[in-house]
């Protein structure tokens, strides 16, 4: 069978089931994960021969994007090709993190152990951070710096702030989602 005509039938099969499950359908929205998973596996197996153990790996972190990023799917366009093009983009990412080539990197043995020490912290993260925060509204701000920054709890920033816990939650995922957006629009320009 032609790899062209297996995604044919694959496409046939999952997109039904990727409308149902964005309607609301969360059996039709299992049945697709597994569909995808085993999809992924294949995928990310022909293309890391050399690092089978971060397959799996690889296939949960793409689930969770297409989970995170389902809203950005466009019906008129096929299922396939939008996973595809994350798969594509983790394992991008991947390579990116590890280096493409492992021997690039220096055994731990080999390198000299006065080399080892730590440049000091120009506060440049800091400083990138606070500006970027800034752009917020006074209560996203708040809610980020109190739970990812100073590690509260959603009910002990509740309680700092006399907001509800629900408040608290609401405001972190509006302000993260607000900092991704700012950060993609600094890596565009």
């Amino acid at each position: 069978m032609r790899a062209d005509a297996s995604l044919g039938e694959f496409e046939t099969t999952v997109k039904p089931l990727w409308l149902q499950a964005q309607a609301g359908d969360e059996a039709a929205y299992h049945h697709c994960l597994g569909l995808f998973s085993s999809r992924l596996r294949g995928y990310f197996r022909r293309r890391m021969a050399s690092t089978p153990d971060e397959v799996e790996d690889l296939v949960q972190e793409t689930l969770l994007a297409l989970h995170l990023q389902r809203g950005t799917y466009d019906a008129s366009s096929p299922v396939s090709a939008w996973a595809v093009a994350i798969a594509r983009h983790k394992l991008v990412d991947l390579w990116r993190r590890r280096g493409r080539h492992d021997n690039l990197h220096d055994a731990i043995d080999d390198v000299d152990e006065h080399l080892l020490g730590t440049a000091p912290d120009d506060g440049g993260a800091a400083r990138d951070l606070e500006q970027l925060l800034q752009e917020l509204p006074a209560a996203q701000r708040q809610a980020i710096v109190l739970t990812k920054i100073e590690g509260l709890s959603t009910a002990q920033a509740a309680s700092q702030t006399g907001a509800s816990e629900s408040a608290i939650k609401v405001q972190v995922h509006r302000g993260l989602k607000r900092l991704a957006e700012l950060v993609r629009a600094v890596g565009v320009a």
